[in-house]
């Protein structure tokens, strides 16, 4: 399953620059996750400050 981010992102970035795919970008309001090319490693939400990434339910 592909991690998302949720409403906490503060748009740091931190977690675009871990991501070892490049599935996540900047969006409107927060970063987003491209639940296609996500392989569910986790660095995002390793790296993130406000635990904003989480596995997809």
């Amino acid at each position: 399953m592909a991690y998302t981010i949720n409403e906490d992102c503060i748009s740091c970035g931190a977690c675009e620059a871990e991501c070892p795919v490049n599935c996540i970008s900047a969006g409107d309001d927060t970063y987003v996750i491209n639940a296609d090319e996500c392989i569910d490693c986790g660095s995002c939400a390793a790296v993130c400050p406000v635990s904003a990434p989480n596995p997809a339910e």
